[in-house]
């Protein structure tokens, strides 16, 4: 996977300090002695800095000394974070004393670092469900301006090359909000493109989704897609962008320029919006499966700052080039 490679080079010219929440779990270990030994981000480890360096002498890990160590138990900035969080939150009632109490959850903890700008990025998911990653991402970090739907993206390697870009596609959304309205879909449109562009380095062409190809069926969920479309062009204009149009006509030239003829996406698009997340996420896993394609993320995009989601099933490796993308986003931010 070349493009992983690249990935890794560029976060090692950035340096960009990713919090690491969960720093008792092993393979979150083992995956910070591999990230500070190809120096691809500073890390930044949430807990009892004895506890974390003893499991890692357990372990037999060569390099946790050079992570940064904060341990929410003796916090010099607490005060500071607390106070910040009381401001963020003081119109749902939040108190001091429930702000030091959230400070003690790593989770929390890692949210208001980043949002302190003590830390750039933030990489959870291997023990904690993704409700609880992201609730605090939301509540203290919250989404970029203009964007106000957080979504999930993947890049998917695939065998064939003849599509997308040389084989690499993005699919998006795959992993987080249900059923976006016509503005939604068109800001997940526009965050995927700023993906693309951030960390699969390609200039994206981005086809809006749908069961119909410019008017070849009529429906509410048509015209949301059309709408939608519309609405991403006038977000970004520099985002190349085409819709309703359907997967085949997106991917396949020869019918792109028969059923959308003078589409400049129809037939070449590498960047794929579905109209929902159950058709996303379908999709995303039947090319998994079916065309054995490599499937990275999902890359979670729209955040002010980049939190990104692990699976609770996660490898040692999902974890360091999760870190990369998570700092590659951070240095394009």
């Amino acid at each position: 996977m070349d493009l992983m490679n690249l990935i890794k080079e560029n976060a090692k010219k950035h340096q960009q300090r990713i919090v690491l929440p969960e720093s008792y779990e092993e393979r979150t270990l083992r995956a910070t002695d591999i990230i500070l030994s190809e120096k691809l981000a500073r890390i930044i480890l949430i807990g009892n800095p004895d506890k974390i360096l003893g499991l890692g002498k357990e372990m037999g890990l060569k390099n946790l000394s050079e992570a940064i160590l904060v341990d929410p138990e003796n916090n010099p900035k607490e005060e500071a974070y607390a106070n910040l969080m009381v401001e963020l939150r003081k119109s749902k009632g939040l108190t001091y004393d429930q702000a030091l109490a959230l400070l003690k959850n790593p989770l929390y903890l890692a949210t208001i670092m980043i949002k302190s700008g003590d830390a750039d990025g933030e990489v959870a998911g291997a023990e904690n469900a993704t409700g609880n990653v992201l609730r605090p991402a939301f509540q203290y970090v919250k989404t970029m301006p203009g964007i106000s739907v957080v979504s999930g993206a993947f890049l998917m390697f695939l065998t064939d090359e003849t599509y997308g870009e040389q084989g690499l596609m993005v699919f998006a959304d795959c992993a987080v909000h249900p059923n976006p309205t016509a503005r939604e879909l068109a800001e997940i449109a526009v965050a995927t493109g700023k993906t693309t562009r951030a960390i699969a380095g390609f200039e994206p062409r981005i086809a809006m989704l749908s069961f119909s190809t410019k008017g070849s069926a009529e429906h509410e969920i048509v015209e949301k897609v059309r709408k939608a479309t519309e609405l991403a062009k006038e977000l970004d204009p520099t985002l190349a962008i085409d819709g309703e149009l359907q997967a085949d006509a997106a991917i396949v030239e020869s019918i792109g320029q028969s059923k959308a003829p003078g589409s400049k996406i129809a037939g070449k698009a590498n960047v794929l919006i579905f109209p929902s997340l159950e058709t996303g996420n379908i999709a995303y896993k039947l090319v998994q499966r079916l065309a054995k394609a490599e499937a990275v993320g999902p890359i979670l995009q729209g955040m002010a700052a980049p939190i990104n989601d692990l699976s609770r099933g996660c490898s040692v490796d999902d974890i360091v080039n999760l870190v990369a993308i998570t700092a590659n986003q951070a240095a394009n931010k």
